[in-house]
């Protein structure tokens, strides 16, 4: 592997707090309290945990309303039934679940606007998994009544795109626009602690200039979490394949690709493009320093469509919420909450034209 970084076209450093719509003004951050890492109380697993202790209160006294299935296999879709079905017992369960994690989501939001770098926030973007889902967005709607009436003046709005989707069309924001001149599509990667997503994002420039009619036109998917053994190495793998997979559909269709791949990872992005801390939910130790995922992407794919390949990684949750930098203009100071394997987390302040 590669050992020097300067070997890449260089457009943006990994990691930049300082992109082309938006400053970074904090991202990735693990509160804690007497009981551990707050986030993992605002989880897609700590929800579950939740329907899980109310679900122990009917089995003790009859049937439970879930059947035999575990908690942590309930879907989103057997969630969201849960609400609707004629089972009282069950629709009891799942509203009940939603008030208690409402109450740990608004008590996440308070402690972040209570850091100096959070200070201001006008509005968070709610995205992840979780968010794609009634039960997810019953959940975010009640944790927003419920700030409300502790007269806390703050905006929660669930992510305006599917959250899947949403991670990759984010990572068009990575990139100046010069580079999008005579192209119309990008390569785009979301890297999950239970998959990995590959797609095309069409950018639109034409209908708008800010990307904010960009779209997924395809995508690759593979679900890792379900692997029985899986190492690092194979991950990488299997990344290039969905990307060259892509490139083959793009030229297919006579997308003209940008040569520009933007990567949204978990963890601390340094500037060389390894992973301080944060990745612990991937296969394998993606926080070594002789690791260095964009060095691996550029060796496998030197170029697109010509053009010397150009690669920039950030964190998961900056991309997706990148994904709304268009939607965000009438606040100045704005945030991003992602409801997955864990809470990723992240800190915006729009840039003006008078800024440097």
């Amino acid at each position: 592997m590669p050992d020097d970084a300067s070997t890449l076209p260089m457009i943006a450093a990994h990691g930049a707090d300082r992109l082309q719509a938006v400053t970074i003004d904090s991202y990735n951050v693990e509160l804690k309290d007497d009981e551990g890492f707050l986030g993992d109380r605002a989880s897609k697993g700590a929800f579950r945990d939740i329907v899980e202790n109310w679900r122990k209160l009917y089995r003790k006294d009859g049937e439970d309303p879930f059947g035999d299935e575990p908690s942590e296999k309930l879907t989103k879709k057997a969630l969201d039934e849960g609400l609707m079905k004629n089972s009282l017992a069950a629709a009891a369960v799942i509203h009940s679940a939603v008030e208690e994690f409402a109450q740990e989501l608004a008590l996440v939001i308070r402690r972040f606007l209570k850091l100096k770098a959070w200070k201001d926030t006008e509005r968070f973007v709610i995205g992840g998994g979780f968010r794609g889902s009634r039960v997810g967005e019953l959940s975010i709607a009640r944790a927003s009544i419920i700030l409300k009436a502790e007269g806390i003046k703050i905006e929660l709005v669930p992510i305006r795109n599917e959250p899947d989707e949403a991670g990759l069309l984010g990572a068009a924001h990575l990139a100046p626009k010069w580079l999008f001149k005579g192209h119309n599509a990008i390569l785009a990667v979301d890297i999950g602690g239970t998959n990995i997503r590959a797609g095309v994002v069409e950018l639109n420039l034409k209908k708008e200039p800010d990307l904010s009619k960009a779209a997924v036109w395809k995508f690759e998917l593979w679900r890792h979490a379900d692997e029985k053994k899986i190492d690092r190495e194979g991950a990488v793998d299997s990344l290039v394949k969905m990307l060259k997979t892509l490139i083959d559909k793009a030229e297919d269709e006579k997308l003209k690709l940008a040569p520009f791949i933007g990567i949204g990872c978990p963890g601390i992005i340094k500037k060389d493009g390894t992973i301080d801390r944060g990745a612990q939910n991937l296969p394998g130790n993606w926080e070594s320093s002789k690791f260095n995922l964009p060095l691996l992407l550029h060796t496998a794919i030197p170029k697109i469509g010509g053009e010397d390949t150009a690669i920039v990684m950030h964190n998961d949750a900056v991309v997706q919420g990148l994904s709304e930098a268009p939607f965000m203009t009438d606040v100045e100071h704005w945030g991003a909450l992602t409801i997955g394997t864990g809470l990723g987390n992240v800190r915006f302040t729009n840039r003006t034209d008078d800024d440097d």
